[in-house]
């Protein structure tokens, strides 16, 4: 009977084999790796990635994380290549293509196929002795003593380290382009890390619910502004400018400290200097300043102009962080 101990045994020996493997990548790059590099950098078409099996599955994960970080790029089914998918490659593309045995039928037919078209082929493969390999203009060497699978069969060592090479490309064509967080948010506009990346303050703003009340009005007015937006707290403006905030709490503090308010106003119980941020602050900023000085609420401005009250729950609610 497998007990859990057997259990946590064999996922440390797994995890174990594929972090060895990985790290022996290490010692496989050589100045093919560099050059393949140079090649897709400077080429003016895309970089098609084709493969089959679990090979083909990795081709697909590199070419989505080359496009979302600025390398245009598609993916090849080996076996659909030879069936009618090769138009799909134009004059000006690299090829990467990817196999561990680099000798499977599909890829003895493809290879010869892009060979006569000219383009750069470039290999990943776990056999530097190949078919694949000897016909490729650069080897990516992705050789693994053996799989993680206790038959050695199920690929496993093998398409980590495939994976990893193309990250490692994927990572240093960021680098040569320099691209930045800014570039990588024109890609991912959608979901929580477009968000954090694009969305501003007064893209989220509903400046409909904009608390304020005078440094005169009453308490009552003020309890009323806070009760009817539901913000929790109110600006105190004058003349269009912020000169103050009345929160919840200063409500409360106020009633403990005093047995009549009728003689107070807005101004003999506001807090001076509040927190803001401008309509044009990036709302992950917006959220830094909310956690640094543990508040929930922040004045929001245009230049001096009030605009209304960013809440920490409007910022959860977008599901930015």
């Amino acid at each position: 009977m497998t007990t859990k101990k057997d259990i946590l045994e064999i996922a440390r020996k797994t995890i174990d084999s594929e972090s060895k493997s990985i790290a022996k990548l290490v010692d496989y790059l050589t100045d093919d790796f560099a050059k393949a590099v140079d090649v897709i950098y400077n080429s003016s078409g895309r970089l098609v990635l084709t493969g089959i099996g679990k090979s083909a599955i990795i081709a697909q994960k590199i070419v989505a994380s080359m496009n979302s970080t600025g390398t245009p790029s598609m993916f090849l089914h080996a076996s659909e290549a030879i069936h009618g998918d090769l138009g799909m490659v134009q004059p000006n593309d690299v090829v990467i293509c990817i196999s561990k045995s680099g000798n499977s039928p599909e890829i003895k037919v493809l290879v010869p196929i892009i060979k006569r078209f000219g383009n750069p082929l470039i290999a990943i493969t776990g056999n530097i002795s190949s078919f694949l390999a000897k016909e490729s203009d650069f080897i990516l060497d992705t050789t693994v003593d053996a799989e993680a699978c206790p038959n050695n069969l199920a690929p496993t060592n093998s398409t980590t380290a495939q994976l990893v090479m193309g990250d490692v490309l994927t990572i240093c064509l960021m680098e040569l382009r320099n691209f930045k967080s800014e570039d990588f948010a024109k890609y991912h506009p959608g979901g929580a890390l477009g968000k954090k990346l694009l969305l501003r303050v007064g893209d989220m703003l509903d400046q409909s619910r904009r608390p304020f009340v005078s440094k005169e009005s009453s308490i009552k007015k003020v309890i009323f502004e806070i009760s009817e937006k539901r913000m929790g707290v109110t600006a105190v403006v004058d003349n269009d400018e912020v000169v103050g905030i009345i929160t919840d709490g200063d409500i409360r503090r106020m009633l403990n400290q005093n047995d009549t308010f009728a003689h107070l106003t807005a101004k003999d119980i506001m807090t001076t200097n509040p927190k803001t941020v401008q309509l044009s602050t990036m709302v992950a900023d917006a959220f830094n300043i909310l956690e640094d000085f543990s508040i929930t609420q922040l004045v929001v401005l245009d230049g001096k102009s009030y605009k209304g009250v960013l809440h920490l729950h409007d910022i959860l609610k977008e599901g930015i962080l």
